[in-house]
């Protein structure tokens, strides 16, 4: 699976970011589908996860109400919508699949990674 992640820019403080990730290879609905993200001098950390047999939703507590992570499976795409942004969402923001139909919050559980796409959410 190769995974190409799009749709990172710089935002004000309150507005709205969609962020995008092409699958080519498998389909995402075999999946679990996470964001993460980093922050410079910062371990990654989890954001968001979709397992692609029972479509459950996880979050961590940082984002929960204000992210959303969604999947298009004609597209083969999974998208992070971010709304409300907060400084403190600034990163480099990383999409991962892993072999497991169960969603996980731990990096080291996923198997392939994206490059990453840098959001900055200005003051």
């Amino acid at each position: 699976v190769q995974l190409q992640a799009s749709g990172g820019g710089l935002v004000q403080a309150g507005g709205s970011l969609r962020l995008s990730c092409v699958a080519s290879g498998r389909t995402v609905s075999l999946y679990n589908m996470g964001w993460f993200r980093q922050a410079p001098g910062q371990e990654r950390e989890f954001v968001a996860s979709f397992s692609g047999r029972t479509s459950i939703t996880y979050y961590a507590d940082s984002v929960k109400g204000r992210f959303t992570i969604s999947r298009d499976n004609a597209k083969n795409t999974v998208y992070l919508q971010m709304n409300t942004l907060k400084p403190e969402d600034t990163a480099v923001y990383y999409c991962a699949a892993r072999q497991s139909p169960y969603n996980s919050i731990y990096s080291s559980q996923y198997n392939y990674w994206g490059q990453g796409t840098q959001v900055t959410v200005s003051s």
